[in-house]
C-alpha cells in the first residue's frame, strides 16, 4: 500500500502530515523523515514484514509457553 503524505507544519520535534486522499493530520517523529520542508510530498510505503511478525509471533509463544510451565509449578507446591 503506498499512501502520499504532505507535510502541513512542524511543532516541536514532530512533522504533521496530511496523509491520504482525506488528508488525515499524523503526527510524524521529525528525526524519522528525509531532509523535508512544508510542503514537501512523501510517498509511504507500508508492508507487512512477514518474516519479522513471524519471528515476533514464535518468541511470544515461547515465552507464553515458560510462564505456563512456570505457573503450573508453582501451583503443584
Amino acid at each position: 500500500m503506498e499512501i502520499r503524505a504532505m507535510i502541513d507544519r512542524f511543532e516541536g520535534s514532530k512533522a504533521v502530515l496530511l496523509a491520504g486522499d482525506r488528508e488525515i493530520s499524523v503526527n510524524w517523529p521529525k528525526e524519522l523523515l528525509p531532509t523535508v520542508k512544508e510542503g514537501d510530498v512523501l510517498k509511504v510505503e507500508i508492508t507487512v514484514d512477514v518474516e519479522a511478525t513471524t519471528k515476533a509471533r514464535a518468541e511470544a509463544d515461547k515465552l507464553f509457553e515458560e510462564i505456563t510451565r512456570q505457573n503450573q509449578g508453582e501451583s503443584s507446591q
